[in-house]
């Protein structure tokens, strides 16, 4: 069999390994989170990883809000200001997790998922998860299923698909995205970083979008991160995906349309960037960019994919 699953239960919540047994390129995905933690391809006679990722569970649980590496960003993603919105002529409060003023990054970055299904052949390794969310948080009372389904295929190409549906009487305001850091060895001045937009949504001194949008060429052509700091949104164009590279390897992040905002952020170590893909603008719980409406009994999808090669 060319690609398997082996899942480790040795740690607080299960680890689930993804491998190519012919190339030896390899997923490591986590149940606390649903996250990915790590992505391997043989590079010099050695296995190299593009996720900045954690040491172990354990770390990742005691460490998911300092970074939020890899996290799954869901109901709401990014900045909500203030915590607060309103929906059908009631204010509601997020309690849970603040930078700030504003709740951060949404509800369940810290579920712990269920494992489903997997399957192994000799076309693609994948683990099926699953996390209800039941209303924990007073500021978002709309329950709902989220269900991840991690695949890696040939060509060290590895893609998560989100499936999410509710069943609650009408419409609940919702958005997703992901926070993975990537890393190509060496700090991110000596990355490039391509593109397809070159549209930004401006932002206010919290980083809450301000509704307008700023030209910016700057990654249309492959552009150094040298001396360049980012905390920004960028709409994608359709089809338009995002490339990172240096001297070695080259990443390619390719979201389906239904991630049509990018968020790229450098953070201060520059040891790693995070590369985003968003459904929808920060606080768009109140500026309503990309915010989906989801109706109950219905199943949504988002996917996006990551290739890593050796140039």
């Amino acid at each position: 069999m060319r690609f398997i699953v082996a899942i480790n239960r040795q740690q607080a919540h299960p680890v689930i390994h993804l491998t190519d047994t012919l190339t030896g390129c390899t997923a490591e995905i986590f149940a606390f989170g649903g996250l990915l933690n790590a992505f391997h391809i043989p590079l010099n006679g050695n296995h190299f990883n593009c996720i900045d990722g954690f040491e172990s569970v354990k770390e990742a649980e005691e460490k998911i809000t300092t970074a939020f590496k890899s996290a799954k960003i869901s109901p709401f993603v990014c900045r909500l200001h203030n915590g607060q919105y309103n929906y059908n002529g009631q204010s509601y409060t997020i309690r849970k997790n603040y930078l700030g003023n504003h709740a951060l990054h949404g509800l369940i970055y810290d579920a712990v998922y269920e494992i489903d299904n997997m399957t192994q052949s000799e076309d693609a390794a994948a683990i099926s998860l699953s996390f209800h969310y039941q209303k924990s948080d007073s500021g978002y009372p709309f329950e709902y299923t989220v269900r991840l389904l991690w695949e890696l295929k040939p060509n060290n190409s590895l893609s998560v698909t989100t499936s999410i549906n509710h069943q609650n009487e009408g419409p609940i305001p919702y958005a997703d995205g992901w926070h993975p850091y990537f890393t190509l060895g060496g700090p991110v001045d000596q990355y490039l970083l391509q593109f397809d937009t070159d549209t930004q949504l401006e932002f206010d001194e919290a980083l809450i979008p301000t509704g307008k949008k700023i030209k910016d060429k700057r990654f249309l052509q492959k552009h150094s991160l040298e001396n360049i700091f980012l905390d920004n949104s960028f709409e994608l164009a359709p089809n338009g995906k995002c490339v990172l590279s240096n001297n070695q390897l080259q990443l390619e992040v390719i979201p389906d349309q239904s991630y049509p905002i990018l968020q790229v952020y450098t953070p201060e170590h520059r040891n790693s960037i995070a590369i985003e893909n968003l459904t929808g603008a920060p606080d768009n719980f109140n500026n309503g960019i990309g915010l989906l409406m989801l109706m109950p009994n219905k199943q949504y999808h988002f996917k996006t994919s990551y290739q890593l090669t050796q140039l």
